[in-house]
């Protein structure tokens, strides 16, 4: 026989009791049910919860993703200004190129390497880079041509520092040989004078005989200035036997002009860097001389050249 429980409930108005009777199985049953309840309750809240916290977070996760896609067009923008700018280098190089060979030209300076252009020896211009492609397909496309061409534009542009760093130098050479080459008279042409005897061969106002002469004689009165025929450097100044007192001008590049018949009394000393035009000394008639004149003569390495070839005014 199956024991029972029996649950007697009493009432407060005097109503009469009333008795349940139930087996402890059913006790049991009904308490597994109330546990049921309690865990499928619980595991409810929990995967709500659970749900909120992965709902949050996958929110979170479409804002980050979001952003990086933001971040990825905009980097893909810049590259693609970056690949302009590129192309905006190539043609300024290439202006800049076009430009020293301009100068060359007009200077007559010829590039001491013909052979190797901007690009390198036998280099080509690398082709524009195409900045309006579609980043989602060519994108590591882009970025390798990009880096080639950077490297390409870094040779160019040491090339072409080293091209005007040539063509300077060489502006500056032609323009101190140009500066340290005679080319003017040594007497103004604004002063009353006259050529008394020139390069070559001529007879001798002193012995009658033929003697080839190897200056320029230019006379003037007494005192008149003479002046350098090209910037250099003064070597002598000082009484040279039968040129009487004279005035010797280093101008470099192996050449050296010489004023002879001065006056005793130098406008410049020994040491003195003069310019074409400056006066050096006064016309005189010291040492051998038939009258007041300046023996002008022009040295190219050691060996006497025609003056008259020197002046240009």
């Amino acid at each position: 026989m199956r024991k029972k429980i029996s649950f007697v409930i009493l009432s407060s108005s005097g109503a009469p009791a009333k008795q349940i009777c139930t087996s402890k199985a059913s006790i049991r049953l009904f308490g597994a049910a109330i546990i049921a309840v309690f865990t499928i309750v619980g595991y409810i809240v929990y995967d709500y919860y659970n749900l909120r916290e992965t709902t949050s977070h996958l929110q979170n996760r479409e804002v980050y993703i979001s952003s990086q896609l933001e971040e990825i067009h905009h980097q893909r923008k810049q590259i693609q200004e970056f690949a302009n700018e590129i192309n905006s280098l190539k043609t300024k190089l290439l202006a800049l190129n076009d430009f020293e060979k301009k100068i060359r030209i007009i200077a007559n300076i010829e590039k001491s390497n013909e052979s190797e252009n901007m690009f390198g020896v036998g280099g080509s211009v690398p082709e524009d880079l195409d900045a309006q492609l579609p980043l989602k397909e060519k994108h590591n496309s882009l970025m390798r041509d990009m880096h080639e061409q950077v490297e390409q534009l870094s040779h160019a542009s040491a090339n072409q520092q080293e091209g005007f760093h040539s063509l300077l130098q060489s502006l500056e050479d032609q323009q101190n040989l140009l500066a340290s080459t005679p080319a003017i008279r040594p007497v103004s042409r604004g002063v009353k004078s006259w050529i008394t005897s020139r390069f070559g061969y001529r007879k001798s106002p002193f012995t009658g005989k033929r003697e080839f002469h190897k200056a320029y004689d230019i006379s003037a009165r007494l005192g008149t200035p003479i002046l350098a025929t090209a910037d250099g450097v003064i070597t002598f100044a000082g009484k040279k036997g039968l040129l009487g007192y004279t005035i010797i001008v280093d101008h470099g590049h192996g050449m050296k002009t010489r004023y002879a018949h001065c006056q005793k009394k130098f406008l410049k000393k020994r040491g003195d860097k003069v310019k074409r035009w400056e006066p050096i000394a006064l016309m005189g008639n010291t040492g051998r001389s038939t009258g007041p004149h300046v023996h002008y003569q022009v040295f190219i390495n050691g060996m006497p050249a025609n003056p008259e070839l020197y002046i240009l005014n």
